[in-house]
């Protein structure tokens, strides 16, 4: 996956926001005001994604490539390479996987979320 490829995938999803708040060469991608992946676009090699920290572990575990989101939090931030023996639609399903658990469990307050997650819905992504 490339880096065109990653924006277009994070801004095909319902209601995405891209921003740089970091830095200017840091793309962070946001769903109701809440982070849902980010990435270089100076040496876009890895992207972070956002994981039940479960899961994080466990993708660790399967897949030495796979490691702690750096400057994120641990439990809940893994750090994916976009290159390498990892294929495209494993990516693109751990950012979408990100996307839902932040629309599921992190908007505030419940009104926009309701919103947001009937959106989905209309979409057919909630059935991840």
């Amino acid at each position: 996956m490339d880096l065109i490829q990653f924006r277009e995938y994070c801004l095909s999803l319902p209601r995405v926001e891209e921003s740089t708040p970091f830095d200017e060469e840091t793309l962070v991608y946001k769903v109701g005001g809440k982070m849902f992946a980010c990435a270089s676009m100076d040496s876009f090699d890895r992207v972070a994604v956002k994981c039940p920290p479960e899961e994080a572990e466990r993708l660790r575990e399967e897949y030495a490539e796979i490691i702690p989101a750096r400057y994120f939090n641990k439990r809940h931030w893994n750090s994916i390479p976009t290159a390498g023996d990892l294929p495209d639609d494993f990516l693109r399903r751990q950012i979408l996987r990100s996307y839902l658990l932040v629309a599921r469990h992190s908007i505030t307050p419940k009104a926009l979320r309701k919103e947001i997650l009937a959106e989905i819905g209309r979409c057919g992504l909630d059935e991840e």
